[in-house]
């Protein structure tokens, strides 16, 4: 049974053939995760690119996404990361540039018109320049946004809030207000307690209501806990007769039993009610 992920050619080769194609062009070169990914001078990405469309062995004809990436602790913060794909070779590779937000990166919408849309977003949400883009301008954020929303640096309440006025008719920009304060939350295991008095638990004094040390012992011991439950139920005397569970009744008042009459005989039984009577109209009997 075949993978469900599509399948492309192996990597045999590739490096060995970009680096001899590109020269001294590539700073570095990475096979990992059955991935291959090549570092270039970012001067010479136009050329670089279009190398890798046009060498036989190569062709990488279609630019398939520009991404960024943001790393604040190294000098040239950014990277534009290419991904291309070879549709005659069915084979993929990623082209890395450094830059920051000074530097702009030459634009490759004359050899993938497409990457004029591409770069727009880089350029909006990292605030990566490109040199040679005729309409660099946002396409993501509001034309008032501030900042640039993907940088590892940008406050994630933002710098302005939009809403719509009712009283200016338009949209309006203000500036952010949190609906409560921020609050810091402990996350103390449920078993161990919080080292503190929890609102509400203030009539607790002397620390009283603090939790014990981790594997402090129980207040009461099993034997303790046993001695409480004896003296708690009333002994029972050895004269007392045995007596089913429940109350017993002490009079006729009580059951519900009516007084013994002196001359009490069975009454006769009322034919319209017992089968068999002379009202009966089943199948024991028949009205003559």
């Amino acid at each position: 049974m075949r993978a469900p992920a599509p399948a492309y050619s192996p990597n045999d080769g590739i490096i060995d053939t970009a680096e001899r194609a590109l020269g001294g062009k590539v700073l570095s070169s990475l096979e990992a995760v059955g991935e291959v990914s090549f570092t270039v001078d970012r001067e010479s990405l136009v050329e670089t690119m279009t190398l890798l469309r046009d060498t036989p062995g190569l062709e990488y004809q279609q630019l398939m996404e520009i991404a960024g990436v943001d790393y604040p602790q190294r000098e040239d913060r950014f990277e534009v990361v290419y991904c291309l794909l070879s549709l005659t070779r069915n084979h993929r590779i990623r082209v890395h540039v450094q830059t920051d937000d000074e530097k702009p990166v030459p634009s490759v919408t004359g050899i993938w018109p497409v990457a004029g849309w591409l770069e727009r977003e880089v350029y909006d949400m990292y605030g990566v320049l490109f040199s040679g883009n005729s309409d660099l301008r946002r396409i993501l954020t509001d034309y008032g946004f501030r900042g640039h929303p993907q940088r590892k640096d940008f406050p994630l309440s933002g710098f302005v809030e939009m809403r719509y006025s009712e009283e200016a008719k338009r949209v309006v920009y203000e500036p952010v207000k949190l609906a409560q304060d921020f609050r810091t939350f402990d996350f103390t295991s449920p078993w161990e307690g919080a080292e503190y008095v929890l609102p509400g638990d203030e009539k607790a004094q002397d620390g009283a209501g603090l939790p014990e040390a981790k594997g402090a012992p129980t207040p009461l011991k099993a034997d303790d806990i046993a001695k409480a439950g004896v003296a708690q139920t009333p002994a029972k005397s050895p004269d007392a007769p045995s007596q089913p569970y429940g109350k017993t009744a002490e009079s006729r008042a009580e059951t519900g039993a009516g007084k013994a009459e002196a001359d009490a005989t069975p009454k006769p039984a009322d034919p319209d009610v017992i089968p068999g009577g002379k009202g009966d109209t089943g199948t024991g009997g028949q009205n003559q």
